[in-house]
């Protein structure tokens, strides 16, 4: 199913719903521009919630974008850790839920 090539199949999206579509694109590029956090470091969350959320897109193109930010391996590797660690602290978490007091 993932195919880099369909993403240029969001100009659909633009065309069909643009009103939403740009709104989309503004938010986009609003919460990734450089603020309280650099660019680097949003690129790297970006790159933990892609791989929790496990979408091929995200993870290709926000591991492109945190290089070209200037992400190394080390630190691309301790993004994948914290996912990780999220990840499976939410199941240790959650099995609390399986025990009666």
């Amino acid at each position: 199913m993932f195919d880099p090539k369909n993403l240029t199949k969001l100009k659909k999206l633009d065309k069909n719903a643009p009103d939403t579509m740009k709104a989309f694109w503004a938010f986009d590029k609003a919460a990734f521009a450089e603020g309280a956090l650099s660019v680097q470091t949003k690129q790297l969350i970006a790159v933990a919630v892609a791989l929790t959320t496990q979408c091929p897109y995200c993870i290709d193109i926000h591991t492109k974008e945190a290089r070209a930010a200037g992400a190394n391996d080390e630190q691309l590797a301790e993004a994948a850790l914290v996912a990780a660690a999220i990840r499976a602290g939410g199941a240790v978490t959650h099995a609390t839920h399986l025990f009666t007091e």
